[in-house]
């Protein structure tokens, strides 16, 4: 085994501008004249390829405005009067998290010309939306592209927009809307929210139709039924209505699934099924809302809903939350209510790709953050868009998620995002062009090589070693076998990360550049950790300390900046000194000091600046354990 370390540490630590005056005169009014007359033949046209260029070097050329993300101020308050403004007074800018735009007056764009025949299309600088009276009265659905997300602090902002949806489509049709719940039990308080705030939509709908011409008072222009899914769907209301307490009613009796299974696109399938017919029949049009706080366990089935929804053009809308970064999962705190103990429960939130294009693993398992990707979970994301919907991001604290990066700043910025924005194509139209990316290719291949949700050799133990000697001795030395496994792995997967290094810059994404730059410094930093995990384990093993307080009762091992310095004896037998550690520590740190230097305010510097804060020194803390963890196995656990 000391030969191994050796060798693996060997290899680990190597690598880095003469006539009279009338006479004059008159040839002078004869010259200018004559040139006058020219010069009024000549048109000049103003170089519009070049000017479109000039203000296009903003935004990416493939990527046209309605992709954008348009944040919406929060008003929770029912109308008195509903007044159509300017798109820059409803949405205060254009961003994936804020990008500000000028106050503007609200112009009669429905009477422009220049709107039904226009002749030249640029992408303007500085962008607003069209005004909501624009939108509402002379857009129908079909003529709308899907937003890849409306920032909005809370279910009354989003739902505040729905009025504004729901009314547009009431002006061409009437209107048919299926409400989706999550039924996990996460979503219990969201729930309750969206229950008390349903009469802002439809209170403000009623004012609009006394007072608007185009709708029809006599009519039920708009029909509501209320459904919810986990593993199966539930109709909530017996029957479409427009009474808003039988609504109400509907969504207090949803109840939790206890399979802990969330079938997005199978619910909403079920729903097009169900009211396809009616909806056809009653010429009205179809709208589905789904409320979810996770992305779902059915994207195989992502295709085949929105082709379904499309071919009767009935959009869908999401009141979702931000996915993880790069990342499939986070995890919600439950009490169990026999010893009141604190649990983790896992649920999908991500990610805001196809699939995970970041490391799954944070160098001792898998990973337990949930930093914010700035863009709502794939399938969500691309269902809204594809389907002519919106998906709502609520970025607002959440009480029960837990991670680093639960109470961080959770929207980024559009002119810092706007190069990195996910590929929301399909799946199979996404692996088909990774793979034929070998840069690209070379990336995935190490995040599926270092994932312990698929290794599952890869995760070492960070908590709760026990304080006995001889137990001590067990787990340390299961966590040493595994530290020098992954050690090996990661070497690998540097030298393939290595081997692509030169087709980095001519990588035209600054995504997946991004995404090499952290992966490369991870694995670096990763090593160093490995490394510093097993000097630890030994020189705890060596010195057998005690806890100095009487009341803690086992071990936990923590991230620190400051690095263990080897002794001797490990010096002698890994062939490493302290110098070559703090070399390949140092290394290691300029990358991701790089990543924040390269790719500023975005996820990946943020990522970046994580782990360097936290360190790549390993040090064992005495913690208290509640002996009542032993009892897990009589706790039953909600499954999300």
């Amino acid at each position: 085994m000391a030969d191994s370390v050796r060798k693996t540490t060997r290899r680990s630590f190597s690598r880095y501008l003469s006539g009279s005056i009338l006479s004059g005169l008159v040839t002078s009014f004869v010259i200018h004249a004559a040139l006058l007359v020219g010069l009024s033949f000549i048109v000049f046209e103003m170089p519009l390829e070049r000017l479109q260029m000039i203000v296009d070097s903003v935004f990416s050329e493939d990527r046209v405005t309605e992709e954008f993300h348009h944040e919406i101020e929060q008003q929770t308050t029912s109308a008195e009067a509903v007044n159509f403004v300017a798109g820059s007074m409803a949405a205060s800018g254009l961003s994936n998290g804020g990008l500000s735009g000028p106050m503007v007056v609200q112009q009669k764009l429905d009477d422009a010309g220049s709107l039904k025949e226009p002749t030249v299309k640029i992408n303007p600088g500085q962008l607003n939306l069209p005004g909501l009276k624009f939108i509402s009265q002379d857009l129908g659905a079909g003529q709308v592209t899907g937003d890849i997300g409306r920032v909005v602090e809370g279910y009354g902002a989003a739902l505040g927009q729905m009025t504004l949806e729901l009314l547009r489509l009431m002006r061409e049709q009437k209107v048919l809307v299926v409400w989706l719940f999550d039924e996990s039990d996460s979503m219990r308080d969201d729930q309750q929210e969206i229950r008390e705030r349903f009469y802002k939509v439809y209170e403000e709908l009623g004012l609009v139709q006394k007072s608007d011409a185009k709708l029809k008072v006599s009519e039920e222009i708009l029909l509501t039924s209320v459904m919810s899914f986990g593993q199966g769907i539930h109709e909530q209301t017996s029957k479409v209505t427009s009474d808003v307490e039988l609504i109400k009613k509907g969504i207090d009796k949803i109840q939790a699934d206890e399979s802990g299974v969330e079938n997005m696109c199978g619910a909403i399938l079920a729903a097009v099924t169900k009211y396809r017919d009616l909806a056809r029949n009653q010429k009205r049009k179809l709208v589905i809302i789904v409320v979810s706080d996770e992305s779902g366990d059915d994207g195989q089935e992502l295709e085949e809903t929105i082709e379904a929804c499309k071919r009767i053009k009935a959009p869908v809308y999401v009141l979702g939350h931000y996915s993880v970064f790069g990342y499939p999962y986070a995890h919600v705190r439950w009490v169990d209510p026999k010893y009141g103990l604190n649990h983790w429960l896992r649920i999908n939130r991500g990610p805001e790709t196809p699939e995970p294009e970041c490391l799954q693993f944070d160098g001792l398992h898998e990973r337990w953050d949930v930093f914010s990707s700035g863009f709502g979970p794939y399938e969500q994301v691309r269902l809204a868009k594809q389907t002519g919907g919106i998906f709502f991001m609520l970025p607002g604290k959440e009480d029960n998620l837990t991670g680093v990066g639960t109470n961080e700043e959770r929207k980024y910025d559009l002119l810092d995002m706007k190069e990195y924005l996910p590929d929301l194509s399909s799946r199979q139209t996404y692996l088909k062009d990774r793979g034929d990316h070998k840069f690209r290719e070379a990336q995935w291949q190490v995040v599926y090589t270092l994932n312990p949700h698929r290794d599952h050799e890869l995760p070492m133990q960070s908590q709760w070693y026990s304080e006995e000697p001889g137990k001590f001795d067990q787990q340390g030395n299961e966590t040493f076998r595994r530290a020098i496994r992954a050690m090996g792995i990661l070497n690998d997967q540097i030298r393939v990360l290595d081997s692509v290094k030169k087709l980095r810059d001519k990588e035209t994404s600054a995504r997946w550049r991004a995404n090499y730059d952290l992966m490369h410094g991870q694995c670096l930093a990763y090593r160093v950790r490995l490394f510093q995990l097993m000097l630890s384990l030994d020189q705890h093993r060596k010195q057998r300390p005690f806890p100095s307080n009487p009341r803690n009762n086992c071990w936990d091992i923590h991230r620190v900046p400051e690095l263990l310095e080897p002794d001797k004896e490990q010096i002698q037998q890994t062939k490493v000194d302290f110098e070559e550690l703090k070399k390949q520590n140092e290394i290691a740190r300029s990358e991701l000091q790089a990543v924040t230097e390269n790719h500023p305010r975005t996820p990946w510097a943020r990522r970046a600046r994580w782990e360097l804060d936290q360190g790549f020194g390993m040090k064992f803390v005495e913690v208290y354990r509640n002996p009542h963890y032993d009892n897990v196995r009589e706790i039953i656990f909600p499954k999300q």
